[in-house]
Formats: structure tokens, sequence, C-alpha cells
């Protein structure tokens, strides 16, 4: 028992998962958790090694090795990998992108094999090659080769086009430029030349080609700042820094072309913010980390110049990695027709196996007795029977329908184009159209489960805005006038008076503006300085232009909030920072910044005064900092009534405080802050609890309320999504208090809804399975399984979750074992079977976990899960892929997307924004969420019921034509001979009757696209396969085959006895093909107009012409002339015309098709009135219907108090710039001494509070 335990993997159960971290689910190995247990990290200090020769791998997995300036090294034998026999290739991928399929040379074979892979296809060119065969084929070899001719041509077509703009795209990325050390000199390349470990030269907004390690830069200690839009689509800047060796001899171009470095790393993989390596150079070794490393897709930005050397390039980069694999899609639909051309296959085996035995019977019984049709062979009746077999194969095979896979291929070719053309989808402001990148998913666009998004940059724009605050218990914020008079209508205010506003803030309360310059409060203008000061906020100021650099956007919106209002932030140095106070420039000491993290959720800074008083000024979320206050602050229930209202309101809210500190309290606090500085182990936690000591008996402020202003439409969008029974579920990188806060802004959460977070799913999975494993007896196999709810009925749930639980819920954590373990291998065949039996135990119990997840998931109404990676995103999607066989949607617009966009059924990407690589990997794109609904609800829901009924009419059509020369055979001795001409057959369906149902399935509309939109519930019959399925698919069949019942059986009877007007019997064969013919395209054309929902003057156009074409073709065909070019191939001369001019022949031609209709009629008439659909009903009372529907948000009523939600402040996703700032290294060296200004004033802002 206890070797069956030892042997099984497990996980760490005592370790609490945390949800301010994204967890590195990607790519973890054994080994690198038990490093992260056992050794503390190496310290970013030189560490002297022997020469080059003599070093040891800085860590196991580094492998990966990169010598500077050195092409040569990496062509080295023992890097080169076995690709394909004898052909070896360099490990090291080159930096070229390559995303086509086809080049000039293998084009046609490749494409021809391709399409030779549908069953279909392949099916045909077998018929083509027995059709050559004289003893089978009863049917001339045109009729097979010209429609395949036309689906390889149409289709082949296509894939060119397709393949001609990806290699535009590969071409326009792998030709663009960067400047590469080549013979001791930078020269211009394309980034396609560039190989790993190439010295590089980027300048200002150029994007990065590959993934780099930073040497050196134009800005202070190499800083380099770089916008990571493409990687993530946030847009606020992330920095990075070059080792301070690098920084100090890799300036100038003669040393970076003699540069040397050999570099050992982690191989390529696809952790974005995580990196392991060590450079050797100078007989020293120096660590390196992910903030030295600039990635691929990445724009610098606010740095002239910086220069790196390539680690990864091309396929090996982590973009790419994270690209994940490209999945080829194809629709349900599609699944659904290759099931359905198998039952035809096996319908026509059958029909041809019965009709040859039925041959063989009638040759044994009849043939061999008639004289009259002696034919020369002396075969068996069984041999005639088995050539009759392959003679059926032909004679049906237009059960098989060649032209449906063509027809289908037209008609997404069409819908897309519709997608590209709709204005009512095309972003003005940005000049962006929507657009359909992949032609073979449109109807998949109808049948939505359920849609994952991401959040910032798709459902926010990423910009926060200054909305509200509350100061001193009073609200500023509404439409009022310098009265304190509420206006429903006001002007903005007029911030003329400020040199420093940025003209671009629009604020309506000009009583706040009327109190500011007043200064009758005090606390008003301490509160503006307090977001003036408190900050990490870089600033670079050009021509008197004020650019502020922030870790977050939430920090930068309250910056230039300050700096509107009279209060701004100027520069700093590393011990001082300049603030303009409305217009009156002044100059603090920075004595000291305690920065913001997850834990603290709290910033503060320590400046003295110009007049010399100490003061810390504080900022972060409420839950810390009313835990922080002094016990006699009189606005503490005003300002948590209004942190509430704001919360209510959807705002991201942050409690302003301050203190005044002695000098002999700062100096002892200062002598542990210093100690706690230098510590060597635990530094963070040190400092942590040196911060708290200081952090107390704050004076409260007020409170700031910012808007992430969520893109137009988002929650309209989501409302009318949720009426169409689709979920929405949220997959963002962002903080779990942020991702919360947009799911109320965006109404995905109500006040109503019941939110349960990882450690509630975590005790509800874990009692579902003790439950289940309770019921796991003897009789476990035979009882049924039960799925009881995991909810009580009733009620609104949500729920949210982050990365870390998501690892430890889905058993997704990675595993430990003993090192013993790790080198005992099993022995005997019984250790060998226990460690199997515990493997597959361990399996299956992570696989009843992640199905019992899904289930509980399924049953909220809305899932948020945050501190998510880009492979957690995926696997979410691919679990509900999994365990619900639902359609998923995924939309996003950042690289850390594209994986969840790849593995979804169907991928959006938002485009016009700065990052388009998800656009790049998506199948649909457009510029704002909003216009989601008009692709699912309208283009999606047309879509697939144009699909639908092209197909069932298509096998209805096909039917009716084929299995006429199944009631034939009983009158011809089961003889294989077609009941119609050869040119016929072959034109059937390719003009007769082709151009109406394509049409039908480009532009039919049961209704409008307005009442589309303003009745989601219409996109249910989707989701649910209503429309084409088996069962309709067999009633296709029945009604086809009664249809060709008809269309043989009245005109047999009819020519039966028949005699015409010149006293001759037109019965012959000919004249009877003719009739049948006649019929056949008469009533399908007819049909499809009944099938019709909107009429348009191409579609009466299409029907009547496909009638009149026919009848014009076969006349000519029938003619004299023809017939003396090519007397083999047109042999009905005269039939028609002889045919056609006996008026009972066109009264058995209207009866057969009226028997044909009025059924349909009646039965179409009785199911409208009796049982109407909802689009039936729409389509009756469309008239008096409004052509829109106003969309109204919900009624928000506010209950003071009531509110339990915290709308947290996004200080950044890690720490801010405070140590950046406090080393100086950020700092340019130029600065005016603190001496040289003038300390003038009053402590304006000093507040007394009576104890």
């Amino acid at each position: 028992m206890s070797t069956e335990r030892d042997s099984e993997t497990t996980f760490e159960e005592d370790s609490q998962p945390n949800d301010e971290v994204v967890p590195y689910s990607d790519d973890e190995t054994e080994d690198e958790l038990e490093d992260q247990g056992s050794t503390a990290e190496p310290e970013p200090s030189q560490i002297n090694r022997e020469a080059e020769e003599n070093r040891e791998p800085f860590r196991k997995e580094c492998t990966w090795q990169v010598k500077a300036n050195d092409r040569s090294f990496h062509e080295q034998p023992h890097f080169m990998n076995t690709k394909f026999f004898c052909i070896k290739k360099s490990k090291y991928a080159s930096n070229a992108i390559k995303t086509y399929k086809y080049n000039v040379f293998d084009f046609i074979p490749v494409n021809l094999f391709e399409q030779f892979k549908r069953v279909a296809n392949l099916y045909f060119l077998i018929l083509l090659v027995l059709q050559t065969i004289p003893q089978i084929t009863t049917l001339a070899w045109y009729t097979t080769l010209v429609p395949l001719l036309l689906v390889l041509g149409v289709t082949a077509i296509k894939d060119l086009a397709d393949d001609v703009t990806r290699h535009k795209m590969d071409k326009e990325v792998n030709n663009r430029t960067c400047e590469v050390i080549r013979d001791g000199r930078f020269k211009v390349a394309k980034w396609k030349d560039i190989q790993v470990g190439d010295v590089i030269r980027l300048k200002k907004n150029d994007f990065i080609p590959a993934d780099i390690l930073l040497l050196s830069s134009s800005e202070p200690n190499s800083l380099c700042y770089v916008e990571t839009a493409e990687l993530d689509g946030e847009t606020n800047l992330k920095f990075k820094m070059a080792l301070e060796i690098t920084d100090q001899y890799l300036q100038k171009e003669n040393t970076l072309a003699t540069f040397d470095g050999f570099i050992e790393c982690e191989e390529p993989n696809n952790r974005l913010d995580k990196f392991t390596g060590t450079l050797f150079w100078k007989n020293k070794s120096f660590p390196l980390d992910a903030d030295k490393i600039l990635l691929r897709g990445c724009v610098i930005r606010n740095t002239d110049v910086c220069h790196g050397l390539v680690i990864f390039a091309g396929a090996d980069t982590k973009i790419m990695k994270n690209s994940g694999k490209t999945r080829f899609k194809r629709t349900k639909i599609d699944y659904l027709m290759n099931y359905v051309v198998y039952t035809i296959f096996v319908v026509l085996i059958l029909l041809s196996a019965g009709l040859a035995i039925g041959h063989a019977y009638w040759e044994a019984q009849v043939g061999n007795y008639s004289w009259y049709l002696y034919d020369g062979e002396d075969s068996t009746p069984s041999y005639r029977g088995f050539l009759n077999f392959w003679g059926y194969i032909i004679v049906l095979n237009t059960l098989v329908p060649i032209s449906l896979y063509v027809s289908v291929e037209v008609i997404r070719l069409g819908q897309s184009y519709f997608i590209n053309w709709d204005l009512q989808m095309y972003y003005a402001e940005k000049d962006t159209p929507a657009k359909a990148r992949t032609t073979t998913l449109n109807e998949q666009l109808g049948q939505i489960h359920y849609i994952f998004s991401d959040k910032t940059g798709t459902l926010t724009q990423n910009i926060m805005t200054f909305k509200k605050c509350c100061i001193n218990g009073q609200i500023y914020g509404d439409h009022r006038d310098a009265s304190q008079h509420n206006h429903s209508k006001i002007e903005p205010v007029d911030f003329s008076w400020n040199t420093f506003a940025d003209g671009k803030f629009a604020f309506y309360d000009h009583y706040l503006i009327e109190q500011i310059q007043s200064g009758n409060e005090p606390e008003v203008r301490q509160f503006f300085f307090l977001l003036a000061i408190c900050h990490t906020v870089m600033v670079d100021r050009i021509d008197d232009q004020l650019n502020y650099q922030a870790a977050s956007p939430d920090e930068g919106a309250l910056v230039s909030a300050a700096r509107n209002f009279g209060f701004a932030f100027l520069a700093r140095t590393q011990n001082t920072i300049t603030i303009s106070e409305l217009g009156t420039e002044r100059t603090y000491n920075v004595l000291a910044i305690l920065d913001f993290n997850s834990d603290r959720k709290r910033m503060s800074i320590i400046v003295r005064t110009p007049e010399g008083t100490i003061r810390l000024y504080c900022k972060g979320a409420d839950t810390v900092i009313y835990e922080r206050l002094h016990r006699m602050n009189p606005t503490k229930q005003e300002t948590q009534d209004a942190l509430d209202m704001f919360a209510n309101e959807t705002l991201r809210t942050l409690c302003l405080c301050y203190k005044e500190i002695e000098e002999k309290e700062f100096a002892e606090w200062n002598k542990k802050f210093m100690a706690a500085s230098v510590a060597s182990a635990n530094r963070d936690e040190a400092l942590d609890k040196v911060y708290e000591e200081i952090e107390k008996d704050l004076i409260l402020l007020g409170a700031t309320a910012i808007e992430d202003k969520l893109q137009d439409g988002v929650p309209e969008t989501i409302s009318k999504l949720a009426k169409a029974d689709i979920k929405i579920w949220v997959l963002t990188g962002d903080k779990k208090e942020t991702a919360e806060n947009i799911g109320f802004a965006c109404e995905l959460l109500t006040e109503d809804t019941t939110i349960c977070y990882g450690e509630d799913i975590n005790s509800l999975l874990h009692t579902r399975m003790e439950n289940q494993r309770n019921r796991c007896g003897v009789y476990a196999k035979f009882a049924p399984p039960v799925n009881e709810p995991f909810f009580p009925p009733g009620g609104n749930r949500a729920l949210i979750i982050t990365g870390s639980w998501l690892n430890e819920i889905l058993l997704e954590k990675k595993a430990k074992r003993s090192k013993i373990l790790k080198l005992k291998f099993p022995r005997t065949e019984e250790e060998r079977r226990v460690r199997t039996q515990s493997k597959r135990r361990l399996e299956a119990k992570k696989e009843q976990r992640q199905k019992n997840f899904v289930d509980l998931a399924c049953e909220c109404s809305a899932v948020i899960c945050c501190r998510v990676t880009p492979k957690q995103k995926a696997m979410v999607v691919d679990l509900v892929k999994r365990y619900k066989k639902a359609i998923t949607l995924a939309i996003g617009d950042g690289a850390n997307d594209v994986n969840m966009i790849k593995t979804a059924h169907i991928g959006v990407g938002i485009s016009g924004q700065e990052g388009m690589q998800a656009v790049m990997s998506s199948d649909f794109s457009f510029a704002q969420f909003r216009y989601l609904q008009r692709l699912l609800l309208v283009h999606g829901r047309w879509s697939y019921i144009r699909m639908c009924k092209f197909l069932r009419y298509f096998f209805y059509k096909n039917f009716a034509f084929t299995l006429v020369h199944l009631w034939y055979s009983f009158f011809n001795g089961y003889s294989a001979q077609a009941a119609y001409e050869d040119w016929f057959i072959t034109l059937y369906n390719v003009l007769y009757s082709s151009l109406p149902v394509l049409l039908m399935g480009l532009l039919d509309q049961d209704v409008s696209d307005k009442l589309s939109l303003r009745f989601p519930g219409l996109y249910v019959v989707g989701q649910r396969d209503l429309l084409f399925n088996y069962k309709r698919f067999f009633v296709s069949l029945l009604h086809g085959a009664l249809t060709s019942m008809i269309l043989f059986f009245i005109p047999f009877g009819a020519y039966l006895q028949t005699m015409g007007q010149d006293g001759e019997a037109p019965s012959d064969y000919q004249s009877f093909a003719v009739t049948i013919a006649s019929a056949l395209v008469m009533t399908v054309n007819f049909q499809i107009g009944l099938d019709t929902s909107y009429w348009t003057f191409v579609n009466a156009f299409s029907i009547f012409g496909s009638i009149a074409l026919y009848f014009g073709i076969m006349f000519d065909f029938h003619s004299a002339g023809i017939h003396v070019i090519l007397p083999s191939a047109f042999q009905f001369t005269g039939t028609a015309a002889n045919a056609l001019r006996q008026p009972y022949i066109w009264l058995t031609i209207i009866l057969t098709v009226a028997v044909c209709l009025l059924p349909v009629i009646a039965i179409r008439f009785l199911s409208m009135t009796i049982w109407p659909s909802e689009s039936d009903k729409i389509q009756k009372h469309r008239k008096r219907l409004k052509a829109e529907e106003q969309w109204k948000s919900r009624h928000k009523v506010f209950r003071r108090g009531v509110s339990s939600r915290r709308s947290a402040y996004a200080f950044s996703h890690q720490r801010g710039y405070a140590d950046l700032i406090s080393s100086g290294r950020s700092i340019h060296k130029k600065r005016s001494p603190l001496d040289a200004i003038i300390a003038d004033g009053t402590a304006e802002y000093r507040r007394t509070v009576e104890s």
C-alpha cells in the first residue's frame, strides 16, 4: 500500500493559490519547481567564474547557446537536426515567417492531393476511370469529367487567391528592415536575413524583429521603454534595462562589432514573463532575466536608439510560441455533411447491389430465353449482374452530389463578402471595416453557445478617465455650475487659466474649480496635491509639453487629472520632485517611496516640504486604507457612502490619506528602512514589515473615482447575446478586483448576482468528487450516471476564478516527485503494473475533476477567469469544447489571445488597435466588440439558415433526379440504362438547377436584419441544430424519392396508351425521357420558389431563366445541325420538337408538376397556420413591428451602504517604477541642484487633527 502511494504523483495541497499571481503553467518542468523550493534566486550581481572553457551551465535546462557576432558557431554539426533522411537543418530557426501553404512549383500537385482527400472528389475520379470500360458504362465519360473539372477548378482558384494573400502578408513582414552588424559596421538588413547571434540596432517606434538581449541604449543606464500592445493589447509602457557591464562597454559601433559574449539560456518556450540565462564575457558571468529581454512584436518607445543581441528568431520567439498550433477548422455542418455523404454511399451501394441481383435473376428467368436479346456474349447471369453492379454505380452516381462542395464554397465566399461589405460593421474613426479572413466558417456563426472574451482592449478601450471624487465628505463630478446648481446640459469646464492643462480633459463640475481657485477648503487643494506627488510616473518635458509615462493607465489618469486641476507634476530626480501648484513651482525632498505591490494594495511617499515639515502621502484600496486610519476621522462615513455609490456606478475607486511625521519618529523609522533595504534574504517581506510601522494613524482626505471606459455598446451587445442563449466568459490576465469591476460595468454581473470564488468552487468540487467516489461500488457500472446540479434552482450566480485557483482545481499544478523516486525505475512486472494503474487513476481523477468543473461553471450565468496565462485561456476553451460539445467563439486583441483564438471553433480579432497579432490569427475581425451582435445574430443566423435550406433542397433535387433511374429499372430488365439523355445528366446540376439554389444560399432571409437584432431568441434554432440534421436529411430523401416516383409513373401511365394528333403513338424512349426531364426541371425550380422567403428580381429571374435555359439548350441539342457535326454525341435528333408539339404531353408535364407541388403547398400552409415557428410569427406581423428596438439600460437603484463590492485600483501588473526612481538609474545627469531652488512660500496644505 505504501509503495502504491509513494509512486503516485503528489500535489502541493498545503500551498494556497495566490489570487494576485499569474501562474507559470506554460512549459514548467519538475526540475524548475524543485529549484524554486530548494535554491534561492541568484543575486543580480556579477559572479566571478573561470574562463569560458571551464564554465558550467547556469542551470540544467539552459542548453540554448548563443555566440555574439559569430554565425559560423551556430552552424556547427552538433547544432544540426536531421529533418528528412540525410537532409539536416540547424536547430536555430531563421527569422523568416511562413504562413503560406503553396509555392509556384508544388501548387498543382499539392492542391490536387488535398482536394482528392475529399471522399466525393476521389469517388468521382474512380467513376471517371470506370466510365472508360465499355462493358460497364452506359453513360458517356463527359457526364462525369465536366462537373469534376468545374469543381476542382473553382476550388483551386479560391485556394490560390487565399494563398496569394498569405504570401503578400508574409512578404510584408519579412521584408521589414533594421540595422545589423556586418563586417564591423551597421548595415540595413531585412528581417528575414537576421540570425541568432546578430547584434542589431533599433530606433524609436521600431518594431522589435526577434527576441533580443538588450545590450545598451541612448537612455541613462541603458533603460529602454517598450509598448507591448502586440502581446497583450495594453498601451502603457514597460521598461527594460541592460546589464551594467554592457551599458558601460557597448555604446559605440566598434565595441559592438567586437563584442564576443557567450550566452547559455533556456530553450525556446512560450513564457512571456520568464527568462533564465547567463552571459559569459570578459571571464565573468552575469545572470539574465526577463527584464533584460525585448520580445518580438513589441515597439520601442521614448528611446532614441537601443542595441540588442538576437537570442531567439522566427518560429522560436515567444510571440510565435504563444500562437499555438494552427488548427484546420471545419464547421459542424461540414462534419454532418460528410456523414450524410457516407450514408448516401451506403444507399448507393445497397441500391446498386439490389438492382444487380435483380438483373442476374432477370437474365436467368427472361434474358437467356429471349432470342431477340442475344448480344453475342455467353456470360453467366451472375457475371452480367456483377457488371451491372458497376453500371448502376455509374448511373446512380448523382446521388453523391459532386457539385455540392463547390456550391457550398461559392455560397460561403459570397457570405464572406457580405460581411466585408457591411457598412454597419465599419468603424469610420479608424477606417476599419469588418473582415472575414476565412470563407469556411460562416454558418457556424449561427450556432455559437459560448463566447470567450479578453478584457483589456476587447471589452474596454484601456482608457482611464477621472470622473468623480469625494473630498472631505463632499462629492464632486456631477453636472453643476459654480453655485452648486445641477444642470442636465452644461458646458465643460474651461481650463484655459491653467497653462499646463492638456486640452483633452472633460469635466463638468464648475463648483470644484471654484473651490480650488478660492481656497476656501484647504482639503481640496491638498487632495490634488497628493495626486500630483504620490506616484511613480516618469515625465518627459519637450518644448514645454509634458508627456507622462505611467506603470498603469490608472496612475497616468490621476496624475493627468491633478495636472488639469492646477497641480502639475513637472520633474523628478533621485531625491526630489517638482510640482507646479496653481502656477507656483515648488520642489520637495523625497525621503522614501513605499511602492505598490499586490499584497499591500497601496503606495506611499514620504517628503520634506520646503518649510522642513515631513509628511507621508498614501493612496490605496479602501479595504487596506480604512484599517490604517486614525480613529478620529470625521468624514469616514461620508467617504464610505461615496465609495458605495462609486462602486455602484462601476467606477474604480481609490482612497487618499496623509499624516505628518515628527523628525524623531522618522529618524528611527529610517534606520529600520535602510536596514531592510539592504537585507540579503527576504528583502521584500522585511520592507513590507517596515512600511506597516509608518503607514498608520492616517488622516483621510477623500476618494477618487476612475472610469475604465468600456467600448461603445458593450452592455447592449452582452444583453442581446444573453437573450440569444449565448453565455459569455471573460478570460483576462488582469487582477481579480479589476475584472470583477468590468463585469459589473458591462452588466455580466449585477447586485443580485451571487459570486462564487476559487475557494468556494474548490470546496464544491471536492464534495462532488467524494460523493462520486462513494457511489463507485460493485454495481457502479450498472447504475446510470447521476448529473446532480451543483446549485439549487433559481438565483443568478457567477464564477470568478484566478489562474492559480484554476490550476489547483483542474489538477494542473506541476507535480513533484522525490529525487529518490526519480532514480528508481520499476524493476519487476508488479511494480510496473502498480505504477501504470496509479498513473491511470490520476488521469481518471483529473478528467473527472475537469468535467465537474465545466458542469459547475456552465450552471453559472457568467464566468470570469482572471490572472490567467495564454495557455490557460486556451485550456478553458478546450475544456468546454471537450466536455460540453458546444460551439465556441473566442475574441481578443493581443498576442496573449492568439492561442485561445486558434483553439476555439471560431476566432475573432479586434482590429484597429495597436496590436494586430490576434487579427492575423483570427477567422473574422472588426474594430469594436459591439459588432459581434451583428456578426452572430444577423450574418451568422442568416448564413446558417441559408446553408441549411441549400443543403435540404440540394439533396432533395438530386434524389428526385437520380431515383427516376431506379423506377425505370423495373421496366428495362435492370439493365443499368439511363432514363435521361446523356447531356441532360451532364448539365442538370451545372446549369438547369444550380443558379436558383445558389442565389437562395446567398440572398435568402426569413426576417430583416433589424428584426433579427430585435428578437435575439430567433438565434436558438442554430444552437439546437433544428434546420439541418439526420432527421431533416431523411425527410429530404423521402421527399425526393416520392417526387421521383411521381415524375416517373405519371408520364409512364400517360404513355401506356397514347395516340398523337397525327395518329401515331409517340411513346418512344426518347420522348419519354424528354417528358420526365421537362417535368423535373420545372418541379425542382418551382419547389425552390416555395422554399424562398425573401424574393428579389434576381431570384425570380434565376428560376424562370433556368427553365427557359433548359428548353433553349434542349431544342439546340436536338437539332439536326448539331447532330451532323457530332452524330455519336447528339442522338436525340428532333425528339424535343416532335414530343413537345403534342398538347397532351404538356398536360402530362403540368399534371406531374402539380401533383409534386400541391401536397407541399398544403403541408406548408397547415404548418404555418397550426404550428408556426417564431420566425413565421414575426414574418406575419412584420409590417406592424417597429424596424428597430431601442435598447434600454437596466434601471439601477442605488441603496446606500448596501453594496459590498469594492472597485479596485490597478497600479500596475507588477511593482511600479519606485525602485528605478530611488536608484536614480532613470534620471538624466543634468539636473538643477537642490540649493539652487528657492524655497519660498508657506505650508499651505497643513491640516491639524485634534486628539
